[in-house]
């Protein structure tokens, strides 16, 4: 991935835990959502690289978990960030969590095209 131009994260959707409680996440098709925190430094080295995987036909959010009291921390069990999940009809069909001082890694991001329809 390159970083010679601003990938666009800004225009990616921003989902709250209202987003996974019907009508938006959880209907039919296949979408890859990160989940993120402002203060996570590999959360903010990871996102421009996960808003790359944008294009046709593929639907990508951003979950912001940046307050540590919210609620899709417990709702997915998720205890570091950043973390993809990838569901297809409302279902998770693949999951990777960062590691520990590092974060995800590019064959991650490899991983999560591959499901979403990559080459």
């Amino acid at each position: 991935m390159t970083a010679t131009r601003p990938p666009p994260v800004d225009r990616l959707l921003r989902v709250g835990p209202e987003a996974f409680d019907g009508r938006r996440l959880l209907r039919p098709g296949v979408w890859a959502v990160a989940f993120l925190a402002d203060w996570c430094p590999y959360c903010r080295q990871f996102a421009p690289d996960f808003a790359e995987l944008a294009g046709p036909g593929r639907e990508l959010a951003v979950a912001d978990l940046s307050d540590d009291d919210g609620p899709l921390w417990e709702r997915f069990e998720v205890e570091i960030v950043p973390s993809v999940i990838v569901f297809r009809d409302g279902e998770a069909v693949l999951r990777i969590d960062g590691r520990p001082m590092e974060g995800l890694r590019s064959e991650d991001l490899q991983r999560v095209d591959r499901v979403l329809g990559g080459t």
